[in-house]
């Protein structure tokens, strides 16, 4: 496959086509970028999200500028990203074309620049963030650390990060220890066994262990469809919107490289990065599949002994924290009825697999219309074959109305990403089990699965 160059015009116009995409509301920021084929993708999230965050002031010095009203050709992302760099970064380098028309209307950027500081009465450019870009509740966010079990230990890690510097602090009590957590301190996870939590901001992405594929940065409500689903090692499982792979790596640990997942991505991108990251992973029990998970036949024979199905679709992203335009009113209706029409089809077909006895459905939205109605739905058409059960009790954050199985997540009350995670399992209608599970051949799924009874215990 073919990179896009990394010199600083390919730079910004990769940079203008993340924006242009988060804006659209195509996906998570770094999902996005690593996604992009853009061969320096550190430095391409660098730029963008720094755009992000200074966009609120971006738009009030292009608006006084005139500059998108003056040059028609100018892509206003494409504009937004190279002013970031002419007055908050290290200035622009090359951008051809782009470039040039931005620099004929420099002097007066940067007057527009100076007169906001002076209407703001602010000397630095930083004091110009509202105090939600400032201090959003990414801020409040820990930085979780997934030990990967397929190359290593928690103990080994520990002991590493010992070694760095930091101050190991045990196994969390509650919430509250975890938000005061600061400075070089970390904490082992109250739920997940295999989590470790830094202080927020906290860069890992050049730590040795992270570069060779022993830790995977992962947030913790990222964690729990793969955790929740707890398919037992030599089974086979179905990853159905795999990309970018951090849960589909987990799957791999959960089953000790023992089985078969067959995971599903219609973004070639996507797929290519995520292979190199379940190689980094240690990670053989997995077969990529370039294709539309819609398009599978639950009949084919390959698929006769999958047991267990992951599935995470295409979502509003509105749970992202630090991403632009999160929140609960943001998003069109009729983008979240079509996203809905999307996600009730790919559940329905997932549950169409014959010997399926558990399936875990998640999203990172906050919106009901993609989370708790689509379950709702889905199960009033497949509800005397499937049935919502109550995942992990103790979690804090519970589902809306009749849907208090499921889980929710939150930085306000779960200090994670917004997250929506759904149980579902076959039903059965006595030890035998129904005569579909008996021609498939499957085996009665457990009432609660280790992880559940772990996080009950805790």
């Amino acid at each position: 496959m073919r990179r896009r160059r990394a010199g600083p015009a390919g730079l910004y116009g990769a940079a203008a086509s993340v924006l242009a995409r988060l804006e659209r509301r195509e996906g998570a920021l770094k999902t996005l970028v690593y996604g992009s084929g853009f061969q320096n993708a550190r430095l391409l999230y660098a730029l963008v999200s720094e755009t992000v965050r200074y966009s609120p002031v971006l738009d009030l010095i292009l608006d006084a500028s005139g500059l998108i009203q003056a040059e028609k050709k100018l892509q206003p992302q494409l504009a937004k990203v190279l002013v970031y760099d002419l007055l908050f970064g290290k200035g622009v380098h090359g951008g051809g074309r782009g470039k040039a028309l931005v620099m004929k209307h420099r002097a007066r950027l940067q007057a527009e620049l100076a007169r906001l500081k002076v209407q703001k009465k602010v000397s630095h450019n930083e004091d110009l963030l509202p105090p939600t870009a400032a201090a959003d509740q990414g801020s409040r966010v820990p930085r979780y650390v997934r030990v990967n079990l397929l190359k290593t230990c928690v103990d080994d890690v520990v002991d590493y990060f010992k070694r760095q510097g930091y101050a190991y602090q045990g196994k969390a009590a509650s919430l509250e220890e975890v938000s005061s957590l600061s400075g070089k301190k970390f904490l082992l996870d109250m739920d997940l066994p295999e989590l470790l939590i830094f202080p927020p901001q906290t860069d890992l992405h050049q730590d040795q262990l992270y570069v060779a594929g022993h830790i995977i940065l992962q947030d913790k409500a990222s964690c729990l469809p793969a955790f929740l689903l707890d398919p037992t090692p030599g089974s086979c499982v179905i990853d159905a919107c795999a990309a970018p792979g951090n849960k589909t790596s987990q799957l791999a640990a959960v089953l000790k490289n023992k089985g078969q997942i067959f995971a599903f991505d219609l973004d070639s991108a996507r797929l290519a990065t995520m292979s190199s990251m379940l190689v980094r992973a240690g990670v053989t029990c997995c077969q990529l599949a370039h294709q539309d998970f819609l398009a599978t036949d639950p009949a084919d024979p390959k698929y006769s002994k999958v047991q267990y199905i992951l599935l995470d679709p295409s979502c509003s992203g509105s749970g992202i924290v630090g991403r632009p335009l999160d929140g609960e009113d943001t998003a069109p209706p009729e983008r979240l009825q079509a996203l809905a029409r999307f996600q009730r089809k790919m559940l329905v077909h997932a549950l169409s697999f014959p010997a399926l006895q558990r399936l875990v459905y998640s999203t990172c939205s906050v919106h009901r219309e993609e989370n708790e109605d689509v379950v709702q739905e889905v199960l009033e058409q497949q509800g005397k074959d499937f049935r919502l059960v109550e995942a992990a009790p103790s979690w804090p954050s519970r589902g809306f109305a009749k849907a208090k199985c499921c889980l929710r997540a939150s930085p306000e009350e779960t200090l994670t990403t917004g997250f929506f995670v759904a149980v579902l399992e076959r039903r059965h209608t006595g030890a035998r089990g129904t005569s579909s599970e008996r021609e498939a051949g499957a085996s009665p799924a457990p009432a609660k699965t280790q992880s559940e009874r772990a996080l009950v215990q805790k």
